[in-house]
């Protein structure tokens, strides 16, 4: 009787020993006798003490920052460039068999991509297509570790450091791009105004009037002004007409339109 009592309480203490509760993200990789059997959990999970032996596996996506790397990019700029990978566990049973520290290779295959992949892009590539090349890295990464049953959610390329001396050039081109288009827009306004007055001008001269209209407007315009001199154009036919009240005689001006257009001053007692 105290053999079967003490054989139930060596059971008993066996089965305490062995109880293992798996979280519902956590795997347990059983080994027994050297070998691998499969994976258990989640829940409440009997290990077999001096026979089986289990190590736990986090499936969860796992944050990884990627330490800042140093690269030289295509076009010759040394960069300094961090990331960061998101990976998860798919395959407990191959991330504890086929290597031995799944979270530090997968860290190391990102850093040595991540130079890698800084070199076959220009700067400005990285600047603007940074999906592009974020795309590049997991799909490359992800390659890589499929093997231990890790799966790369995404790698995303989260700060870029460059030179000083680069980032003033930066600055100066983006300046002389600015001006670029600021001439651009004030031509193209040139041009638009350009035509505006040609449309004017055709209108001002079909119509007889339009054009006296006009020098009438200035003039007011101007007389607006508080220190302003206003010299009114008098057609010369006027100037002849007011001449002959003058001076007692026929005035006639050969050429009107010309420089300086010659009168000729006829006395009427002479006539």
């Amino acid at each position: 009787m105290e053999i079967f009592l003490g054989l139930a309480i060596l059971a008993g203490f066996t089965v305490l020993k062995g109880l293992r509760f798996v979280n519902e993200y956590d795997r347990l990789v059983i080994f027994r006798l050297g070998k691998i059997t499969g994976t258990r959990g989640p829940g409440p999970q009997i290990v077999l003490p001096l026979i089986e032996r289990s190590q736990k596996v986090d499936t969860r996506v796992v944050t990884m920052p990627i330490p800042v790397q140093e690269a030289i990019s295509r076009d010759n700029v040394t960069l300094r460039v961090a990331a960061v990978c998101f990976y998860q566990i798919v395959d407990p049973v191959k991330s504890v068999s086929k290597v031995e520290d799944a979270v530090q290779a997968t860290g190391q295959v990102a850093q040595t991509t991540l130079r890698t992949i800084v070199g076959q892009y220009e700067l400005d590539e990285l600047l603007s297509d940074r999906d592009k090349v974020n795309q590049k890295l997991s799909a490359i990464i992800d390659r890589q570790t499929e093997a231990w049953g890790i799966k790369v959610v995404s790698v995303e390329v989260k700060d870029v450091e460059i030179p000083n001396n680069m980032q003033r050039a930066m600055a100066r081109q983006a300046e002389a791009e600015r001006e670029r288009r600021a001439k651009v827009v004030a031509a193209e306004g040139e041009v638009q105004a350009a035509h505006k007055l040609r449309e004017a001008a055709e209108v001002i001269s079909s119509q007889p009037g339009a054009l006296q209209l006009r020098q009438l407007q200035t003039m007011v315009e101007i007389a607006t002004e508080a220190k302003s001199t206003l010299l009114m154009p008098v057609p010369m036919e006027f100037l002849a007409e007011k001449l002959s009240g003058v001076l007692g005689g026929d005035v006639s001006i050969e050429d009107p339109h010309a420089q300086a257009p010659t009168i000729d001053v006829r006395s009427k007692d002479k006539a």
